[in-house]
C-alpha cells in the first residue's frame, strides 16, 4: 500500500511564494487548499502574504530585482 503524503506548512510557504499572484488547478494547489482549511498558521501567513500583495499593489511599488530571492532566503524556503 502506497502511504499518502501530507502537505506541510512548508511546502504550503514554498508554493506560494513560487507561485504568487497566479491562479493554479494543479493537484498540488488543492493539496494547499485542503490544508489551508484546517491550519491557522498557513491561513495567517497566507492573509498576510495577500495583504502585502495588495499594499504593494494600491501604491504602485516597484522592487529591486533580486526582492524575489531575498524573500524565500528570509523565510528559509531555499531548497
Amino acid at each position: 500500500m502506497i502511504e499518502e503524503k501530507k502537505i506541510s506548512c512548508h511546502d504550503v510557504m514554498q508554493h506560494i511564494c513560487e507561485n504568487l499572484g497566479t491562479e493554479l488547478d494543479s493537484e498540488k494547489c488543492k493539496e494547499i487548499k485542503a490544508h489551508l482549511e484546517i491550519c491557522s498558521h498557513c491561513q495567517s501567513y497566507f492573509k498576510s502574504v495577500e495583504v502585502t500583495i495588495d499594499c504593494y499593489r494600491k501604491y504602485n511599488v516597484e522592487l529591486p530585482p533580486d526582492a524575489h530571492k531575498r524573500l524565500i532566503d528570509f523565510l528559509g524556503l531555499e531548497e
